[in-house]
């Protein structure tokens, strides 16, 4: 309390005209309190998005724009921009911008339940972080050289609850392709399909390997909108920002940008200039031998066999015949490894392999006890399938 009551005192003084000892010193143009724990929470959402090694020094920054009684906090890397707001005491409105990982990490080492005061000094372009006894000073960087991802005209605009972007993101994000040459393949395919007398928003992601799709029910609004392709830092992003409970997340878009924004917490993104390819012709439509397994127990065995294995792309053999299924790993290296399991599977005996650590990717998003595996031969695409009938995946074989 003393801190704020000095604070106070001096822009009591400041007002009257007269000017305080503090003031030959280091003359203060702005000022700004907050509390604790709303900063620390914003600098933690916003300073995400700033990446360590930045060649242009800004970017390093997080903008503080003063308003009325408020912070407005932006932070960039000109693809992703993310703004938070908090509440403050503010004696003059004003903006500069200091480096974020340092501010960040001041003020979450600041005693739980502190005021933090905030103090620009225009004199030597520095901002002064007090909190009780603490102080810092950090060099600040002229707003004005900040720069504004700006978002433009939006030609949709559409609401989602927290709980199905989340589930949108989560069961198709794995599938993401990190190989930058096929840069249109970086992130998820937003888009728009009707099937029967159903109208879905689909999330699709592929890397070539393997396939993950799933459809929510068009919200209004969406209706029209362009397929997009969302990056996948931003997809990161967004569900770590907005993914939570029932909360209603708006979205609007273009062609060439996504904006989401949920009570003060908005984020930018461009969007990946590119053509998704046509994925409907990988998603098999007739393969006819079915496989069901209990899907914990599938996952498990997968697990244990791959062990043995001394890279990660090592093939796991699965091996069908009556009412069981093997799961075989070899390494030349370490030896082998065999699990068995229960199944239900009708069809000729036949034997596939599959990446094991896509297989057990996969299966991990599958939901329900029972993991549905549709397959045509050893060679061509296979179908995963559980309880969630919005959702399905497909894995290319590798050879055994």
């Amino acid at each position: 309390m003393l801190e704020v009551e000095l604070h106070v005192v001096l822009l009591a003084q400041r007002a009257a005209g007269r000017r305080h000892p503090l003031d030959v010193i280091a003359p203060v143009d702005r000022v700004g309190v907050v509390e604790h724990a709303a900063l620390v929470k914003a600098l933690a959402r916003v300073s995400r998005v700033v990446e360590k090694r930045n060649t242009i020094p800004i970017l390093s920054n997080v903008l503080l724009e003063v308003g009325q009684d408020s912070i407005h906090i932006k932070a960039t890397d000109l693809d992703l921009e993310v703004i938070d707001v908090v509440p403050a005491q503010v004696a003059a409105k004003g903006a500069t911008t200091v480096p974020a990982g340092l501010l960040h990490d001041l003020v979450r080492k600041v005693p739980p339940g502190s005021q933090i005061t905030m103090e620009q000094n225009a004199d030597t372009n520095t901002v002064v972080v007090k909190a009780g006894r603490f102080r810092s000073t950090l060099q600040a960087l002229p707003p004005s050289d900040f720069p504004d991802l700006n978002s433009g005209e939006m030609t949709h605009t559409f609401a989602l609850k927290g709980s199905d972007l989340h589930r949108l993101i989560q069961r198709v994000e794995f599938a993401i392709s990190t190989e930058e040459t096929r840069y249109y393949l970086n992130g998820i395919y937003f888009h728009t399909r009707q099937d029967g007398n159903r109208n879905t928003l689909r999330g699709v992601a592929t890397d070539g390997h393997r396939l993950a799709r799933i459809d929510l029910d068009l919200p209004e609004g969406a209706t029209g909108m362009p397929g997009v392709i969302i990056p996948r830092k931003t997809v990161a992003e967004v569900d770590k920002l907005f993914s939570v409970g029932e909360q209603e997340v708006q979205i609007e878009l273009s062609k060439a940008k996504i904006r989401f924004t949920s009570g003060d917490l908005v984020l930018t993104s461009k969007l990946i200039d590119g053509t998704f390819p046509d994925y409907d012709r990988v998603i098999p439509q007739n393969n006819e031998r079915v496989l069901k397994v209990p899907r914990t127990d599938f996952s498990a065995a997968a697990d244990r066999v791959a062990t043995i294995s001394s890279e990660r792309g090592r093939a796991v053999k699965v091996s069908l015949t009556g009412g069981k299924v093997t799961l075989t790993v070899s390494n030349p290296d370490s030896g082998n490894a065999v699990d068995e399991l229960d199944a239900e599977y009708t069809a000729d005996d036949m034997e596939i392999g599959f990446n094991s650590r896509y297989l057990h990717e996969i299966v991990a998003q599958v939901q329900g006890d029972t993991l549905e595996i549709n397959l045509a031969d050893p060679g061509s695409p296979t179908l995963f399938k559980g309880s969630d009938t919005d959702a399905l995946y497909v894995l290319m074989p590798m050879r055994v």
